[in-house]
């Protein structure tokens, strides 16, 4: 596939990239305290905090997997319903949580959290926070690895360490007001990349013509690659991800940690000045929904274009390996030169803006736990606290590349090639229990720590028992007959069930530690 790449498109991308990295130096502005490092001095507009939202929830993982999702078998347009607990749960962030988070001076929800429930239970999310970062991260950086591998023909963990080299660069050049408007400038490109990959398709096709080649038959069975709208029960098939079930009831928990608990979605949000500001960037964030429509019609005439034009042997095999190598090729190969390094550039960039802001976002929540918000704005401390935030970003950089290269050894095990799943299901492990956390800080009922930790143990282990990870870390051990044992024995559950049953767990543990509480 490299081969199809030209040096005009090279020099696109070297171009594109070289331009990010100058505007964002430019708009980075004076890095001269902690506050400015890791909050852009709560100076920004809410409408580029907004862009930046969107930006990194989409990335490269969106915009490679969600036509890679269509473009699979039984794929289609299912997917669209999780955007419904999405919009929920942002409004429901915007008017319930961003006032708490604003009564006090505070850079994140562990801060909100350790004030309310003790500095153990801090402790406690903010290692749940980054171990789910590195877990979630890491298929961010393997996707753009991937990507990166079809265009350059470089193996995969090479990739990955290019990656996270740049990603680190990125954040130490000048903390978040690097990131939010870099992100601004992704945000822009990933929508003029989407509307130009579906102008062409519907101009090499038509619409019409793709609507009615996404009708297929399957094994005898009529298949509407468009459909939207799935009902299927949960009780009949448990393991349906894409259903309008697990859209209303499942992914609202997901949602509301992801944008009210995760402190790479929150960092922004503090960014704004204001409740009003923040509140504002929140629901505003919600039209990610539609560029998710616009990479779902891609993805359609994707399927359509190749089924009207057949690809080669090897591109068919390259296919059949995984559909989320589709849209990589198509772009190499049917977008005018030039024009596929700019959109190839803006999927790198986007997946790195993605990775420097957790990188950010990383380094703060652990710098609290260590020093302390007070000690952290000590007068006197600014520049030094400034160099071992840039120390911490370097470490985390370093670990999250480890950790996307053991998650390519996993992939490569793991028959599910569906990337949307594997970032869902990684941040499963820790969604669940940070969520029975935040709803520990907010009820006025008496909650344990212990309790709490209890409740986050029983749902990780969970959540590992249905997961196919540690079954492919068996296998990389030699304990395969285990592992074979292990999958036939344990029922099959969707994960994204799992946000609201370990949020429970965790929740009613805290909440039964807290009945037997000394006063």
């Amino acid at each position: 596939m490299h081969e199809n790449f030209t040096n005009i498109d090279w020099a696109v991308i070297i171009f594109y990239l070289g331009l990010t990295t100058w505007v964002g130096h430019k708009m980075s502005g004076h890095q001269g305290t902690i506050k400015d490092f890791f909050l852009g001095g709560r100076t920004l507009p809410w409408w580029a905090v907004s862009g930046s939202m969107i930006a990194t929830e989409i990335s490269a993982l969106t915009f490679i997997g969600v036509p890679g999702i269509v473009f699979g078998l039984k794929g289609d347009w299912t997917y669209l319903q999780w955007g419904l607990g999405s919009m929920v749960a942002r409004f429901a962030v915007a008017y319930w949580l961003v006032p708490l988070y604003y009564e006090k001076e505070i850079y994140s929800p562990y801060d909100f959290m350790g004030n309310r429930l003790g500095s153990r239970v801090k402790t406690l999310v903010t290692a749940l926070f980054s171990a789910g970062s590195i877990l979630g991260q890491s298929v961010r950086v393997l996707v753009t690895a991937i990507i990166l591998r079809e265009v350059t023909g470089m193996p995969v963990p090479a990739c990955v360490v290019v990656i996270g080299i740049v990603a680190i660069l990125w954040t130490l050049m000048g903390g978040m007001q690097t990131v939010i408007w870099t992100d601004v400038m992704q945000f822009c490109l990933f929508i003029f990349g989407g509307l130009l990959a579906l102008f062409l398709l519907v101009k090499g096709l038509g619409w019409s013509e793709i609507v009615n080649l996404n009708q297929i038959l399957v094994d005898g069975e009529a298949l509407n690659k468009m459909k939207f709208l799935d009902l299927t029960s949960p009780f009949d098939k448990p393991e349906l991800r894409y259903t309008l079930w697990v859209g209303l009831l499942a992914m609202p928990f997901q949602n509301f940690t992801a944008f009210g608990v995760d402190q790479l979605n929150t960092q922004r949000m503090f960014c704004c000045g204001n409740v009003k500001d923040a509140r504002k960037a929140m629901c505003w964030s919600s039209i990610s929904l539609v560029i998710t429509l616009l990479m779902l019609a891609v993805g359609a005439g994707l399927f359509a274009w190749y089924q009207q034009f057949p690809p080669a042997e090897g591109l068919a095999a390259k296919f059949a390996e995984s559909p989320n190598n589709v849209f990589p090729a198509w772009i190499v190969r049917e977008v005018p030169v030039g024009l596929s390094g700019l959109i190839l550039a803006g999927a790198f960039a986007a997946a790195i803006s993605s990775l420097d802001s957790i990188l950010a976002a990383l380094s703060q929540t652990s710098l609290s736990v260590i020093y302390g918000q007070e000690k952290m704005e000590q007068s006197g401390q600014e520049k030094r606290m400034v160099m071992i935030s840039r120390i911490a970003v370097l470490i985390w950089g370093i670990i999250l590349t480890l950790a996307g290269l053991l998650l390519w050894q996993i992939y490569q095990h793991n028959e599910d090639s569906d990337l949307i799943g594997l970032a869902f299901g990684m941040v499963a492990y820790t969604y669940g229990p940070l969520m029975g956390v935040l709803l520990a800080a907010l009820v006025p009922w008496r909650t344990s720590g212990i309790g709490l930790m209890v409740g986050t143990c029983l749902s990780i282990l969970l959540v590992a028992y249905f997961r196919p990870e540690l079954v492919s870390i068996l296998e990389m051990m030699g304990a395969k007959e285990f592992a074979a044992n292990l999958i036939e024995s344990r029922p099959k559950l969707a994960s994204e069930w799992f946000f609201p049953l370990n949020a429970g767990i965790t929740f009613l543990c805290g909440y039964l530690g807290g009945l037997f509480k000394k006063n």
